[in-house]
């Protein structure tokens, strides 16, 4: 997924430049390794909050496309506007009801309408204007409708067994926020911000897909360090030994760790809307 402009990441760079650039060789695959990861508990709870027949949908930082196709195929919703700030991998996609704008979602009015679902994965942890981007998001809501809002949570700390994952992942958040601006430390007040929002019946839940040898999260992982390998260098904690590791590590049957979690985060606004 893309996201917006610099708008103060330490180093002056942002998600897509300095690192996970969409013309870099293998970063659709990287995103997709994700997508099979996540994707099935995305679509769960989307079905579960009622996204179906009738419904318009915004999918902001799609990325690939793959929930923006599956909330077409399969939960037969009757259109999706997928935005993204590259859109190279949107463009490859061909299917009845999808729409495909390419913009930058922290500048104002980015797009217009209201929708019943408006839905962002892994996309404002990379944003410094988050709180500002969720109320924009939240404005975008139908009456009636839901935002929903995914995003990374870091389950290692200071009480974390030391392992080869362990060690790389803590390296990775470092680099990549004093890089990027990338912040997870945050994403817990997701319920409050989407109630400050103005929308009700807020409620939340994680996933933490297993790290097992072969699998889509551990392929992503693998994939993500040697994107970001260099501002994991950078923050002094590992080295090019300790990332190469870390990877032998999470292919082997030795690997014992808890993945980064998804924290999903969902709110509807009131069916009548003050506003």
């Amino acid at each position: 997924m893309s996201t917006g402009p610099r708008g103060g990441a330490p180093d002056g760079g942002r998600y897509g430049e300095a690192f996970f650039r969409p013309g870099q060789a293998g970063e659709g695959e990287r995103i997709d390794f994700g997508a099979l990861a996540y994707d099935d508990f995305t679509m769960a709870r989307l079905r579960a909050i009622g996204a179906g027949p009738g419904w318009r949908c915004l999918d902001v930082g799609a990325g690939t496309g793959t929930v923006s196709g599956r909330l077409l195929e399969e939960a037969g919703v009757e259109s999706v506007l997928a935005v993204d700030r590259d859109v190279r991998f949107l463009a490859e996609l061909s299917l009845p009801g999808l729409d495909v704008l390419e913009a930058d979602i922290t500048a104002p009015d980015f797009v217009s309408g209201r929708f019943q679902l408006v839905h962002a994965r892994f996309v404002l942890m990379h944003l410094p204007e988050r709180d500002r981007v969720i109320r924009a998001l939240a404005e975008r809501v139908a009456p009636g409708g839901v935002l929903v809002l995914s995003d990374a949570v870091d389950l290692t700390s200071d009480r974390t067994p030391g392992t080869p994952y362990t060690e790389v992942m803590r390296a990775m958040w470092q680099g990549l926020r004093s890089t990027i601006g990338t912040a997870v430390d945050w994403v817990p007040s997701y319920p409050q911000m989407l109630r400050g929002a103005g929308l009700e019946s807020v409620a939340a839940e994680i996933h933490v897909p297993p790290l097992l040898p072969g699998s889509a999260i551990s392929r992503f992982w693998a994939e993500t360090w040697e994107r970001s390998r260099a501002a994991m260098i950078a923050t002094g904690l590992v080295d090019d030994m300790a990332i190469d590791a870390a990877v032998r590590y999470l292919g082997s049957g030795e690997c014992a760790a808890v993945s980064a979690g998804m924290l999903t985060v969902w709110g509807r606004r009131p069916d009548k809307d003050g506003g």
